[in-house]
């Protein structure tokens, strides 16, 4: 995964993906022209935050290049960046919360008849998380990107994200 955060990085995918023996994934947050311009350079896939590029027309504009070039999104739901609504409703960064973000972005892809998705839900905490997959799971029937975020430095990080990942694919 390449971080696409300006212009230059967007242009720069052309050479990254010539030079990657792998499939590379643009992470993008804020400017869907930076999704846009990643695919039509090259990039196997984009992880995006459908609530953080710019509203429904940006997400359609979006939505209609992955189409045409069959590149699939990443629905990326963080705890610390959920819609202010959903806080509100939810009372904080909840689980429930998490995956209400998820099913918001997943059902405006769908309205747009894109269904190339795949989501994560990443809270900084092991149990949110578990709980959070959990639940979506009840709900939808596509792929997961599993992780825990901000982990922590080396020697925890390396234990806190070992044991949610274990914990997620048991």
């Amino acid at each position: 995964r390449v971080s696409v955060y300006d212009e230059a990085c967007a242009q720069a995918v052309v050479a990254l993906v010539a030079g990657s023996p792998v499939p590379l994934v643009a992470d993008i947050h804020f400017d869907f022209r930076l999704a846009i311009q990643s695919v039509e350079n090259g990039i196997a896939k984009v992880r995006v935050n459908p609530g953080n590029i710019g509203g429904v027309e940006n997400v359609k504009k979006l939505a209609d290049c992955l189409k045409m070039h069959r590149v699939p999104v990443r629905i990326g739901v963080n705890s610390g960046s959920l819609e202010k609504d959903i806080l509100v409703r939810a009372g904080g960064a909840t689980a429930a919360a998490m995956v209400e973000s998820a099913l918001r972005h997943v059902r405006l892809l769908e309205d747009l008849d894109f269904r190339l998705i795949k989501i994560s839900l990443k809270a900084s905490d092991v149990p949110r998380t578990l709980e959070a997959y959990r639940l979506l799971a009840a709900k939808v029937d596509y792929p997961f990107h599993a992780g825990i975020t901000e982990s922590g430095r080396l020697l925890a990080g390396s234990v806190k994200s070992s044991a949610g990942l274990a914990l997620l694919l048991a």
